[in-house]
């Protein structure tokens, strides 16, 4: 069991889970309601995913085995521990990588594989090193962690590319940024020990960091509503996503007011919150999705860009045939000279 406890650590398997869930809500988005959804397809994507995230996760730890041996929060992990050989987690990361672009090119798409083999790489190559060089890793990281929706989405429609896959991903960035910093300010003196460059590393007093967490917050509302524009989730979406955008944006009031560990962990928390039901409302309440769609067949009409009762339209009537004036089986009379 502790080769798997070990395994589970390597492959951050809460971050890992994450990613399969958002890669399926992409799928199940791109999938319109009535038609069967090509369950071997959906279910090759998420292992390949899975896999490409384990993968990253391993290359992550590798990379940074000497971080993470001068954090608190990470000194227990695996190679820090010295629990797994650095060769052994090197090997492990390689095939991983391999196998999931594999697994993806072979069973779901080129699309698919290719986003998935470019988020490793990011991860690994940039996200990884930009971490002790700027605190624009952030935004980096945030685009790493914004690409299995995507994947997800060009799985199910066979490598198109199209608006709405961009849309979640667009989703899925801009929530991942007052989820992180609110996080990085708790670990604000861990990631100092380390030599990370994070935002509040260099906020001691925390304006600016949580400014950027009300202000991201706050974006996430119309970033969410973009489902809706876009004919990707309908209505009912739009309300859970703006309501629950609207609480985490006051979470990350109340933390920009008290910028204390304690407001900063109630902000983490409700971002965490925040995902799992605005997924599952944009799963349930999938296209068609403009608001036009919405209000069709319920007596309201769309006129330039505002609900508006449609006008009743009286029913045709057809007038009655008058009978013949001629009677039955006597000829008509024939037309006079000169007449029409």
């Amino acid at each position: 069991m502790e080769v798997v406890r070990i395994y589970l650590q390597l492959s951050k398997a809460r971050l890992s889970t994450l990613v399969v869930i958002t890669t399926l809500a992409g799928f199940l988005a791109a999938t319109p309601r009535g038609l069967d959804t090509d369950w071997p397809l959906l279910g090759w994507t998420l292992l390949g995913t899975a896999i490409a995230a384990a993968s990253a996760a391993m290359w992550n730890q590798f990379l940074e085995r000497r971080t993470d041996a001068s954090m608190e929060r990470t000194a227990g992990r695996p190679l820090p521990a010295g629990r797994v050989s650095v060769l052994h987690v090197f090997v492990a990361a390689t095939l991983l990588s391999f196998a999931s672009w594999a697994i993806l090119l072979a069973w779901s798409t080129v699309g698919a594989a290719m986003l998935a083999l470019g988020t490793i790489v990011l991860y690994a190559a940039v996200y990884t090193p930009m971490k002790r060089l700027s605190t624009l890793n952030t935004i980096v990281g945030a685009v790493t962690g914004a690409t299995p929706p995507l994947i997800g989405w060009v799985a199910a429609r066979h490598d198109d590319f199209g608006g709405g896959g961009w849309t979640l991903a667009a989703l899925l960035f801009v929530w991942q940024l007052p989820h992180f910093f609110a996080l990085s300010w708790m670990y604000r003196d861990d990631y100092a020990r380390g030599g990370l460059k994070m935002l509040p590393v260099f906020d001691p007093d925390g304006r600016v960091t949580a400014l950027v967490c009300l202000s991201t917050s706050l974006l996430l509302v119309p970033t969410s509503l973009m489902a809706t524009l876009e004919g990707v989730a309908g209505i009912w979406y739009a309300l859970v996503a703006t309501i629950l955008g609207l609480w985490l944006s006051w979470a990350a009031l109340r933390f920009a007011r008290c910028r204390d560990d304690a407001s900063a962990r109630r902000l983490f928390l409700a971002s965490l919150v925040y995902l799992p039901p605005v997924l599952a409302a944009l799963v349930l309440d999938r296209g068609p999705a403009t608001v036009a769609a919405e209000f069709r067949g319920s007596g309201i009409a769309i006129r330039d860009g505002w609900p508006s009762v449609a006008p009743s339209v009286a029913p045709s009537v057809t007038p009655p045939v008058m009978p013949s004036a001629t009677p039955p089986g006597v000829d008509a009379l024939p037309a006079p000279p000169g007449g029409p």
